[in-house]
């Protein structure tokens, strides 16, 4: 069993991006992010201050917005065209969740395409659907300059990647079907030539499926649901789960007992989380680029 370190692979890349936004200043061209911010959820706290605090590494400009949590729906909507209106402001990202009266739906639609670097926009989310089917490799399809992908997906097919991984004619098995992870993590894995399988609550016997994964992902947001009897020796599963308890941050896997029967395993905190905020830069320096 190896773990693959998602706060290694992501300073690599960072130092690229830092590099890229470097370029971009040549051309008097300053990246910027604008996350918004609703509420005092403790976790969107702590990831609209992650992104802070990587932008300032980076070399991007932040322009979060804060809102409180009565904050009227129709005010955060004003709040993104205000954004979507400003040509210094490359991205646009709404850190869930959101309060229970504003629709994600309807905020997701507010976003302009050019800015959504989370690829939650109806549009974005087609631009995927399309140019996937005539991409040959996932790679190919993210190098596309129309194309905005998901970051948490976007992630996770780059720790694969990174770790070596030959996607190639691979048993993929995605647990959970959110229109944020699961759905385009399956497209992603497909396009990349896996033979892709998605459970979700309904899945019967899910063990009879999940064992048969060579990759398994895990995207439901339950606290350690897989269990190492689900798990084939030698799979490689990444976690994407982030489940906050009295000991701290855990992940949809039960890390203790079914690391020893994989080949690579993501751990939680410090797997799929660190690499998803630096895809999200990634996303803001390509709306820069296409600024220019």
């Amino acid at each position: 069993m190896s773990i693959i370190d998602g706060r290694a692979i992501a300073r690599k890349y960072q130092e690229i991006l830092r590099h890229a936004v470097a370029v971009l200043a040549n051309d008097a061209v300053i990246p910027a992010i604008a996350p918004i911010l609703v509420g005092e959820d403790s976790a969107a706290r702590v990831y609209y201050r992650a992104k802070a605090r990587l932008a300032e590494k980076l070399g991007i400009r932040f322009c979060g917005i804060k809102l409180p949590e009565g904050t009227r729906e129709e005010d955060v909507i004003d709040a993104v065209n205000g954004l979507n209106a400003d040509p210094q402001v490359d991205g646009i990202f709404v850190e869930l969740p959101l309060p229970a009266h504003i629709s994600r739906e309807k905020i997701a639609r507010a976003i302009s395409p050019e800015k959504d670097i989370d690829g939650i926009n109806p549009v974005s989310m087609g631009r995927m659907l399309v140019e996937s089917a005539s991409a040959a490799t996932y790679r190919q399809l993210n190098a596309r300059q129309s194309v905005l992908l998901p970051a948490t997906p976007q992630a996770v097919m780059k720790l694969i990647i990174e770790s070596g991984i030959d996607i190639v004619g691979q048993e993929a098995v995605v647990i959970g079907r959110s229109l944020s992870v699961g759905r385009p993590l399956g497209l992603l894995l497909l396009t990349e030539g896996a033979t892709v399988t998605i459970c979700h609550s309904k899945t019967r016997s899910m063990e009879t499926i999940t064992q048969r994964a060579d990759i398994l992902c895990v995207a439901v947001g339950r606290l350690r649901f897989l269990t190492s009897d689900m798990v084939k020796q030698g799979a490689v599963v990444i976690d994407i789960g982030i489940n906050v308890t009295p000991e701290g941050i855990v992940g949809d896997v039960d890390y203790e007992r079914v690391a020893p029967r994989t080949r690579l395993i993501t751990p939680v905190p410090g797997g799929v989380g660190p690499m998803t905020t630096t895809i999200i830069m990634a996303n803001v320096v390509k709306c820069a680029s296409n600024r220019t």
